[in-house]
């Protein structure tokens, strides 16, 4: 299954975090690695004073079901150093599922596609690069349409290509 991760840091070197952490999912069972966007910096979601973030989107096939392949990037998190103390706070690396094929899920814990990534482009930025006809699963608008939608994104700035 196509599943789009998202990726993001804003504590100790981000970029050296987020290259570890695209190693760590390249390393899961039954994973490939298909590709990552370029890194983008961007200002902090939420009413927290921090850093801002250095953000990225992979592309991985999996056969690891959605709940496993988050329980994978949960422990990712964990060995790299997140605690979970402040909701939208300063972390050393932030791993979300954003999009696992075309399915829509809703459990506790696992919302499928991610729910708030319509309104970050910090998420839709990266993703477009690397589908730029990507269509968002449960409303089926085109990301590039969400995108437009969205307050003018200067604050997300492209920092460099990510190299394999």
């Amino acid at each position: 299954m196509k599943a789009f991760l998202g990726i993001g840091s804003n504590l100790g070197d981000r970029e050296r975090n987020i290259r570890r952490a695209v190693d760590e999912v390249a390393s899961l069972p039954f994973t490939k690695l298909v590709t990552v966007s370029s890194l983008y910096d961007s200002e902090p979601v939420g009413e927290v004073e921090q850093a801002n973030f250095v953000n990225a989107v992979a592309l991985i096939e999996t056969e690891l079901q959605p709940r496993r392949l988050l329980w994978n990037l949960m422990l990712i998190e964990k060995r790299m150093g997140r605690v979970r103390t402040i909701k939208w706070g300063p972390r050393p690396i932030d791993l979300d599922v954003i999009i696992y094929g075309k399915s829509l899920i809703q459990e506790d814990g696992l919302t499928i596609p991610h729910p708030e990534m319509e309104k970050r482009a910090f998420v839709l930025i990266p993703l477009l690069e690397i589908d730029p006809d990507l269509i968002h699963p449960r409303s089926k608008e085109p990301l590039r349409k969400l995108l437009k939608k969205l307050k003018p994104h200067c604050s997300v700035k492209r920092k460099g290509r990510f190299w394999l």
